[in-house]
Parts: structure tokens; sequence; C-alpha cells
């Protein structure tokens, strides 16, 4: 009875800590922190699973246009507001606003602000090292993908990492319950579906097209384009910049997350909310926090400095000397 009840009191937790962080189950007790917590993970596996429902739901192009909406949004909440904002303060915005940016992050369902940034400064701060929990250099691209993420070690923010933004309760809670936006999302887009269905039959859509193109769909495109910076963009790519990791820039990955494909260049200088530093990088997050700056909904963008832009011209390295000098 006792070993039944333990494995009851064990699947309370885990279950529990699908919707609260705070009573997460096995941290820092399992022998191998590199292991999957294979319970934890059942919500992220169960999502790709579901995929399979499109061919039970099929296709109109309205649901198809959501996924891409909802794409393009959420990639920017991502790169514009949890990386460049949260994790780097290249610009400044109201408390409101902060707010705001991050429960559209939120609904990513990539965890809450402080959880991700925190974990993306001890990556700058780390960058390719042994530690660096996400490096493919150091792990592979498999753990730098997704297993680093779905592992024992890397369930709670590391609050002494964020303490400038860990000191607001509202930012606190969202990273508790970090699973509340894109379920409510989720939710929304099921009875938005439904609500078309009814008042405009004719556009063949219907609440579970809606769930599955409309969040399911795109919230693995979401996830899987965000994952490359980590996994491709530290292996695949030129270097401009002689930075100490390997960092690259690849142009495809850039239109992939809306600039941050620009990876060696946010490497040398991460300060900056540009990051397709020439006018020929396309950096599509930029473009559009500079709209948000003339709404006046955030201002004291960061640029890039003309001494890092100068710096470039001396600096320059070609693709095939850099792989003679970095270990890869």
């Amino acid at each position: 009875m006792s070993e039944i009840r333990e494995i009851v009191k064990k699947l309370w937790k885990t279950s529990r800590g699908w919707f609260d962080t705070q009573f997460e189950a096995g941290v820092g007790s399992h022998q191998d922190s590199r292991a999957m917590d294979f319970m934890r993970s059942l919500p992220f596996i169960a999502l790709h699973v579901s995929v399979l429902t499109v061919f039970w739901v099929g296709w109109s192009p309205v649901a198809v246009t959501m996924a891409v909406l909802f794409y393009g949004i959420r990639m920017f909440a991502i790169t514009g507001f949890y990386h460049r904002y949260f994790s780097h303060r290249a610009y400044r915005t109201s408390r409101f606003m902060q707010f705001v940016f991050a429960i559209v992050g939120a609904s990513a369902a990539q965890r809450g602000p402080l959880w991700w940034a925190s974990n993306h400064r001890i990556h700058h701060a780390r960058s390719d090292q042994p530690s660096d929990v996400h490096s493919p250099v150091q792990h592979g691209i498999w753990w730098s993908h997704l297993g680093w993420f779905l592992s024992y070690q890397q369930l709670s923010a590391q609050h002494q990492r964020i303490k400038d933004f860990a000191r607001f309760p509202e930012l606190r809670f969202l990273d508790r319950f970090d699973v509340l936006v894109p379920f409510m999302l989720a939710v929304s887009m099921f009875f938005f579906g439904e609500w078309l269905s009814y008042v405009a039959p004719a556009l063949g859509t219907n609440g579970w097209q809606m769930l599955v193109w409309g969040f399911v769909i795109s919230t693995l495109a979401l996830y899987h384009g965000t994952f490359t910076i980590n996994s491709l963009s530290h292996r695949f790519g030129t270097r401009r910049y002689p930075t100490t990791d390997n960092s690259r820039n690849n142009p495809i990955l850039a239109i992939i997350t809306m600039g941050e494909g620009w990876h060696n260049n946010h490497h040398w200088y991460a300060s900056s909310a540009r990051q397709g530093f020439r006018w020929w990088e396309i950096d599509i997050t930029y473009y559009l926090l500079l709209g948000l700056e003339k709404c006046g909904l955030i201002w004291d963008v960061r640029p890039v400095p003309a001494w890092v832009l100068n710096q470039q011209s001396r600096n320059s390295i070609s693709e095939e000397a850099d792989t003679k000098k970095i270990a890869v």
C-alpha cells in the first residue's frame, strides 16, 4: 500500500506541476539531471501527437490563415518581448505594457518570461562552454534543440539572474502559472471557430479545426522555429565577428524567426534591439519594434553603435578561416 501511495503522490505532484510550477516534482532530486522528465514532458509530447488530428478536422483557408497569423504574432512576442526586452532590456516601456508583452509572450507556450529570460542570460554568460545547457557544440543538436528543457535540470526560473524583473508580482504570477495563457488561447480558438461556423458557414471551418490549425499546428511551428536558434545557429552559417563562441549568421533562420538568425551579430553586441546590422539583413522584429516606438508604446530603443559597425569592417572573418580557429 505504501508503494501505491507513493505512486499516487508522485502523479499528483507531476500533474499539479503542469499547472503550477511551484509544485514541479523532481527538482534537484533526480540522480541524472540530464535525464528526460517524462511525466512533466507529457503535455509537450501530446501536443505533437495531436497534430495528427488534422486528418480528421481537415483544413480551410481561414484556419490556415489563423495558423500563419498566430505564428507571426507569437514569434514576434518571443523575439521582440521575451528576448530583446526581458532578456536584454534593449528598450524601455511602461509597467502596463511590460505586462501586456509578457502575456502575449506567454501565449507562445514557451513558459513564463522570467524562466525564459533567466535561461537566456545564462546562455550568453556561458555560450558554448560546457555549462551552456543548450550548446550544440558541447551537447549535440538534439539536446540543444529540445532535450535540455525536457530534462530534470531545467524546471525552475533562475531568479538571481533576472532580479530586475522578478520584483514584479504580475510577472511572477505568469511564471508560476505559465500554462494559463496558452490554455486560454486554445479555448478561445475553439470558440472562435464555433462562432465562425455559426455566423459564416461558407468559410468551412469549426471549433476543432480552428483549434488544430490556429493553436496546435501554429504552436508546433513556433516551437521548432524558435528552437533552431539554439540548435542550428551555432552550427550553420557565416561568422562576421570573432566571438568566443560558435555563433553564426544564417539568413534562412533569420526569415523563419523574424530576425533572430543574425546570431553572430547578436552575440557580438547583444544590447542592441537590432540584430540585422546591415540594411540587407532582414530583421522584421526590429522593424516592428520601431513601429511600437512610433506609437509611443516603447522608447529608448538601443541602436547598433557606430563603433560596432566599424569594427566589423576591420575584423570581418571568412567562414573558411573561422573553421580553422574554432573547434566545432
